[in-house]
């Protein structure tokens, strides 16, 4: 049996139940990098070098940490998700830069998803892939449509349930029920917090922060809870036709949030991101027409623990100073 190394880091949140059904139904075992900690960042930091940015150096490390571990890795090239919309070029250059900072590594499987250059070249490389492990045409079939139903059902079930992307693989893999989401007494204050998946979850590399704003007395919004169509929209109602393919998860779960008149908004990014310094500029302007409370948080391997806490708390404090005025 062949083992597929899948990194815990970057498209990971988005993704995984897809990618784990499809190389399920070939016959292969899934191997996932244990969550990030401090092992798995100077790893990843010692190989880029210092202008790359911390979840691309997270994910050199959860790279590293699978040698051994597995026959190959899965590190797709993620150009492309819709038309003239394209992703970062960290995504884009994603396997070339493993192999270049990671000789010892073992096989990458890169196939490009673009869906500039139509169906067809999507359907290739998918079958490409496949050959890998079967000469079945049929079994690929069959592992593509698997693995497209089980993206849907993670879709819906973060949308529907009002659960975060870890909770819902969580309750996929082991059968949980619970939802932490649900176990919180009766928040005084309902704070929207946007940006992409791999930094919002990653808890290492945020420091608990969703946890912090439950334990301060916080419900807590977040992009995947909102069905995508909706996000779309609210993401062309603010800057018209997207470029980037994760302005849903920003401009678009932020203009819906403030639509819907959270008590405040968070934008959680990293340091050096140069898209994201451009989006997160639309939704603190539209934050102010609306005269709703907007944080941006910036992070990098430098960020403190207590400085982020006290950002978070002093934050809070002036929303909960806002509604006694206004009462």
């Amino acid at each position: 049996m062949i083992r597929v190394g899948i990194p815990q880091a970057l498209l990971y949140y988005q993704y995984f139940p897809m990618w784990k059904a499809f190389f399920g139904t070939l016959g292969a075992e899934v191997v996932v990098s244990a969550p990030t900690n401090k092992t798995i960042l100077n790893l990843g930091v010692s190989r880029a070098v210092a202008d790359t940015c911390l979840p691309v150096k997270i994910f050199l490390g959860h790279v590293i940490s699978l040698i051994q571990k597995c026959d190959c890795i899965f590190v797709p090239a993620v150009t492309s998700l819709g038309k003239k919309t394209y992703n970062c070029s960290k995504i884009i250059g994603l396997p070339n830069m493993t192999r270049a900072l990671i000789p010892e590594c073992p096989i990458i499987f890169d196939p490009e998803i673009n869906l500039e250059k139509g169906r067809y070249y999507l359907y290739q490389n998918i079958y490409k892939l496949g050959r890998n492990f079967t000469s079945n045409p049929f079994k690929i079939k069959e592992a593509v449509e698997d693995a497209w139903k089980s993206n849907l059902a993670y879709q819906n079930k973060m949308s529907d349930k009002g659960i975060t992307p870890l909770e819902a693989i969580d309750r996929a893999c082991q059968g949980k029920q619970q939802s932490t989401f649900d176990s919180n007494p009766a928040p005084l204050l309902t704070v929207a917090v946007i940006g992409h998946p791999y930094v919002i979850y990653d808890d290492y590399l945020n420091h608990r922060m969703i946890s912090r704003l439950q334990a301060m007395g916080a419900k807590i919004l977040l992009p995947e809870m909102v069905p995508r169509s909706a996000l779309d929209a609210a993401a062309r109602r603010l800057v018209g036709e997207p470029h980037w393919s994760f302005e849903i998860d920003i401009i678009g779960a932020g203009e819906y949030y403030l639509e819907n008149k959270v008590d405040g908004l968070i934008n959680l990014s990293v340091f050096g991101c140069g898209p994201d310094s451009m989006m997160v500029s639309f939704v603190e302007h539209r934050a102010k027409e609306l005269k709703i409370p907007f944080l941006h948080l910036s992070l990098d391997e430098h960020t403190s623990e207590g400085g982020l806490v006290t950002r978070l708390e002093a934050f809070l404090d002036m929303i909960k100073r806002r509604q006694r005025i206004w009462v």
